[in-house]
């Protein structure tokens, strides 16, 4: 996978020394002029022309402040109507300078032309706060932040300079009042919070500019993969190529009680590219399970005897187990056998809320990855299932790093965690509400195990996986409500759209 790929999101940290670095081998001033030339650049972009047009900038009293007040004054020398509103006593005095000397004009926050400007303003360039902002905003900052939502929602165009102000850059956390943006231009590398939710959904829509950290700048903290970097991941079959050595996967799911599970993570895994899928279930899963997908090979579970289940139902390359298998003592038997081998697994759904009671079976050599929702991730771990959504990255890395296992959590961002120290977090970018139907979580663990069965590392078999999953959700939906059958049947298509030439 090609790093010119991907989307590389690097912690404020990495970012700061990456700045020091380049700006003691550059004139002084250097980079943040080009920093406010990108940002006064795509600004001019969305406008439907510059001369006339109202823009308010509200500037903070660090250096996103100045980016945002020198931007200001190249849009005002450009024929804009520019007028910046402070929250703090103190402003950035090179960009207010230069604000003032191309025509535009600086408010306090509490000036009575305030409400005005910014309702009637048909840009808001927001210069509150930078990375380093921590919490949400408070006081006059807060009071903008509401002001701008208002005009935002009659008609204003909102774009945050580097990150929505109270957005977290390490993580995406809200934790109070903050800026919501259409579009955000970020500088030199994007940040996790850009990527992970709740901060991408304030985030908007994200325009890197380049200011030349990028030899500066050391391993990212979260990947967003692209869609050369998942069809790298695919296996792509061959003239040998045989139904085995594309991979066999074993699908313990399904119950007399949820026949549905079986079928959904069985047709996953058939159409995310394993060679043979072997289902083992209940007896009247395994009918339903017959009637969709006839190339399945089909095993009647027996958990007095959960070993000999396993070797009656011939050898695989994977596992996955849970979905709508239920969670009492049978389920428990199945789930240990299934996770005492040495072969990768992926556990999901009921699996996950027996492993709650039943931590112990995770302690194996062989890669194991589990994809909860917040709620089943609360169930394992302890914890709100609430503040889980809301620090979905601090959740997802500390449980792999405790269980020691691959996490994909999933909700409005996925986030893929691995249990590896160093590695990045992996976020996807493709997911879609349309996507929130029963079932669809069935048809992700199928075709995550089809790439686990064919190969593909744990993390990287999430990744693509959930990537190829949302870009299916999209296809089949085309705006409109869908079942998680639909979902399977657009995985065809979802994967051409990533292995398509050109």
């Amino acid at each position: 996978m090609g790093s010119q790929r991907m989307r590389n999101a690097h912690a404020v940290s990495v970012v700061r020394t990456a700045e020091q670095a380049l700006m003691a081998a550059l004139p002084e001033g250097t980079l943040m002029q080009r920093a406010a030339t990108g940002l006064a650049a795509a600004c001019a972009g969305l406008l439907p022309g510059v001369y006339g047009c109202r823009v308010a900038v509200l500037a903070g009293s660090g250096d996103n402040g100045g980016d945002a007040l020198h931007a200001g004054a190249m849009l005002a020398r450009r024929g804009a109507v520019v007028t910046a509103v402070t929250a703090a006593d103190r402003v950035h005095a090179g960009g207010a300078a230069a604000l003032r000397g191309a025509g535009g004009r600086l408010l306090l926050a509490a000036d009575p032309q305030t409400p005005g400007v910014l309702a009637q303003a048909d840009l808001i360039m927001d210069g509150l706060l930078g990375i380093g902002g921590r919490g949400g905003l408070r006081d006059a900052a807060a009071e903008l932040a509401d002001r701008t939502r208002r005009a935002r929602r009659d008609g204003a165009l909102v774009v945050a300079v580097d990150l929505p102000s109270g957005v977290d850059a390490d993580t995406g956390e809200v934790a109070g009042p903050a800026i919501g943006a259409d579009v955000t231009i970020t500088f030199g590398t994007w940040k996790p919070g850009l990527l992970i939710d709740p901060g991408a959904e304030r985030a908007g829509a994200v325009q890197l500019v380049d200011i030349g950290l990028g030899p500066y700048l050391g391993e990212p903290a979260a990947v967003a993969l692209q869609a050369p970097d998942v069809a790298g991941i695919l296996h792509r079959p061959g003239a040998e190529s045989d139904k085995y050595r594309r991979g066999v996967l074993g699908v313990l799911a399904g119950s007399d009680q949820y026949t549905g599970a079986a079928v959904l993570a069985t047709g996953g895994a058939i159409r995310g590219g394993a060679g043979m899928v072997r289902l083992l279930s209940a007896p009247a899963a395994l009918a339903v399970a017959r009637l969709h997908w006839p190339e399945a090979v089909l095993t009647v579970t027996d958990a007095s005897r959960p070993d000999h289940t396993l070797k009656v139902a011939g050898r695989v390359q994977a596992w996955v187990a849970g979905p709508g298998m239920g969670t009492g003592d049978d389920a428990a038997a199945l789930l240990a056998a299934v996770l005492s081998t040495d072969l990768p697994v992926l556990v999901d759904a009921d699996g996950i809320t027996v492993l709650a009671a039943h931590r112990e079976l995770l302690n194996r050599s062989a890669p194991t990855l589990i994809t909860p929702h917040s709620g089943e991730l609360a169930r394992l771990m302890g914890g709100d299932a609430s503040q889980i959504e809301a620090r979905r990255l601090r959740h997802a890395t500390a449980a792999a790093a405790e269980l020691g296992v691959t996490v994909l959590l999933k909700g409005s961002t996925t986030v893929i965690a691995s249990p590896s120290s160093g590695e990045p977090v992996l976020v996807n970018p493709t997911g879609t509400g349309w996507l929130a139907t029963a079932g669809s979580g069935d048809v992700l663990s199928g075709l995550a195990g089809s790439l686990l069965a064919q190969g593909a590392p744990a993390p990287q078999a999430a990744a693509a996986a959930a990537y190829l999953h949302g870009i299916a959700g999209r296809l089949a939906a085309d705006d409109a409500p869908i079942g998680a059958a639909d979902i399977i049947a657009a995985l065809p298509a979802a994967i051409r759209t990533v292995t398509a030439p050109g």
